[in-house]
């Protein structure tokens, strides 16, 4: 990929930046970084490494307890010092931002129109005239390929999919053609089809209107697809800055070569066992939302048998009823027809006490562990709470279930003391899996449960699912939209579209000879072509 330069000048000049926080952390550690007018530049690098700081220190958004030395320069001007107000200026017109979550980034009670013509409000000096706010809006949403843009305009953020919402921000972000848009995670809780989309959108605006990128994403394959260079990031340094060509065949950093190796390699695949008992059922099961002419149907006669001890995936975009299945399953919806049992016993409009013990042989691990868990309680309280709940055991009973606990899913001693903020991605996941097995459930329902972790920290969490699965003999109904982790984990795999089951069978079927066009639309979506074309080219 070429990136048309179009000044002499870099958009952006770093030297010699550090950050360190209150706590002693060194976040940013001697950073020097050029980045020239219409480049798309990705940061990688596992949680922690930086990433975040560097671009909250770009855009003026760094918590008030941190150090930072060194140097920012955007446009020619220093910005290290500004105060407030000048910020004020920079930000939205000088620099955009397109943020990862966009559930959380959008106001859910103003409409999608008041919160892009809110934007030409605040920087009255930088818009069209007032007149034409509402038609300049219209086309935004029509320029990142949002249908009716009219219609969307009278619409909340909840009537919209992960998608659609993910392109809001971006029209919000190019509103005012800035300089510099920093794109942080845009597309990680997407779908493959929905994030290639997405990504197609928001490059073809970056060149089209020659805007300079810092996109920052734990992906590898992404990054390559999308970006000119590659910046890899570790403990606060840079490692490597180099071309996406360069990077894949040129690189000697360890690091780098580790990430390289996991985003590229070929997957073993669970090898499928004899005949087992079945440890979850579904048959013929709907689920209808809405009355008369409203109705919804989210899942549409949907059947599959999970036996013990494996691994059965969902996959599908946002929509496709993946999640409605799980919580079916889980006791947390009825549904409108069809049957679901666990472990030989019927679920399916299961109240009281038998909703109480279905879920200690079943537990739900979630998408986002930040949420799932209580951030005023110490690890040990937070993995003994279903011990507590069940009443198993004494105190001193409970206390050496958890040291066992963390003992099984890699989590050291002296954590038990400390507070989920307190703790990494992949270690708050881990947690999650622990009090999921505390009270002896042998079905987990793991509902996108890796995909808010950077690609090592799933490789290991991938690897303690497989060994706690061949230890306990444990269940997993896996739901995710990450076509490369459901490859690695499934022994069995489910396509689901609009509701309905299209396509099931072993790994090797679904994903080596699929029998369903919309199971090899998902595969042809998956990221990592460019990684992919030039790392065969460098084996050749």
């Amino acid at each position: 990929m070429t990136a048309k330069n179009t000044s002499t000048h870099p958009v952006v000049r770093i030297e010699d930046l550090s950050v360190r926080y209150a706590a002693g952390t060194l976040a940013a550690d001697g950073l020097d970084l050029e980045i020239p007018a219409g480049q798309i530049v990705a940061i990688v690098g596992e949680s922690g490494s930086g990433k975040s700081t560097l671009t909250k220190a770009l855009i003026g958004l760094l918590p008030r307890d941190a150090q930072l030395s060194g140097s920012i320069r955007f446009g020619g001007t220093e910005v290290t010092g500004l105060d407030v107000h000048a910020w004020r200026e920079i930000r939205g017109a000088g620099i955009g931002l397109v943020p990862q979550d966009p559930g959380a980034s959008l106001d859910p009670v103003k409409t999608i129109g008041s919160q892009l013509i809110e934007v030409f409000r605040l920087h009255p000096q930088r818009s069209v005239p007032k007149k034409h706010w509402q038609s300049k809006a219209v086309d935004l949403l029509a320029s990142v390929g949002i249908d009716r843009p009219e219609q969307r305009m009278k619409q909340y953020p909840h009537e919209l999919s992960g998608g659609l919402k993910q392109r809001v921000l971006i029209a919000i972000a190019f509103a005012l053609n800035p300089q510099l848009l920093i794109a942080d995670e845009p597309t990680s809780a997407l779908d493959v089809t929905v994030q290639r989309t997405v990504l197609e959108v928001f490059v073809s605006l970056a060149r089209k209107k020659g805007t300079t990128v810092l996109f920052v994403t734990h992906d590898l394959a992404v990054a390559t697809d999308i970006a000119d260079r590659v910046l890899v990031m570790n403990s606060g340094r840079i490692l490597e800055d180099r071309s996406v060509r360069s990077l894949v065949t040129e690189s000697t950093d360890p690091y780098t070569k580790a990430l390289l190796a996991q985003a590229s390699a070929g997957h073993e695949r669970q090898p499928v066992t004899g005949e087992r008992e079945v440890a979850i059922s579904v048959a013929g099961l709907t689920k209808d939302f809405g009355k008369g002419t409203d109705t919804h149907r989210a899942v549409n006669e949907v059947s599959f048998e999970v036996a013990r001890g494996t691994t059965f995936s969902l996959v599908g975009e946002s929509g496709s009823g993946k999640s409605t299945t799980a919580k079916i399953l889980m006791g947390l919806l009825e549904p409108s027809a069809g049957a679901a049992s666990v472990n030989g016993k019927e679920v399916t409009g299961i109240r009281g006490k038998g909703r109480y013990e279905l879920w200690r042989q079943a537990q739900l691990v979630y998408q986002n562990p930040d949420s799932a868990l209580d951030p005023r309680q110490p690890v040990a309280s937070i993995i003994a709470e279903p011990m507590v709940n069940y009443r198993l055991g004494d105190a001193n009973w409970r206390k050496a279930r958890v040291g066992e606990l963390m003992s099984q899913v890699n989590l050291s001693p002296e954590l038990a003391a400390k507070r989920s903020p307190e703790l990494s991605g992949g270690q708050r996941q881990r947690v999650a899996i622990a009090r999921a097995l505390a009270a002896g459930a042998k079905i987990l329902v793991l509902d996108e449960a890796l995909s808010a972790l950077d690609v090592l920290t799933q490789e290991q969490i991938l690897a303690l699912l497989k060994r706690l699965q061949e230890e306990q003999q444990l269940t997993y109904l896996f739901i995710s939209h990450d076509l490369h982790v459901v490859e690695r984990i499934s022994h069995r795999v489910g396509v689901m579209r609009r509701g309905e089951l299209v396509e099931t069978g072993t790994v090797d079927e679904v994903f080596s000879t699929p029998s369903h066009e919309y199971t090899r639309t998902l595969l042809a979506a998956n990221p990592g072509q460019v990684l992919r074309e030039l790392t065969d080219a460098a084996s050749a």
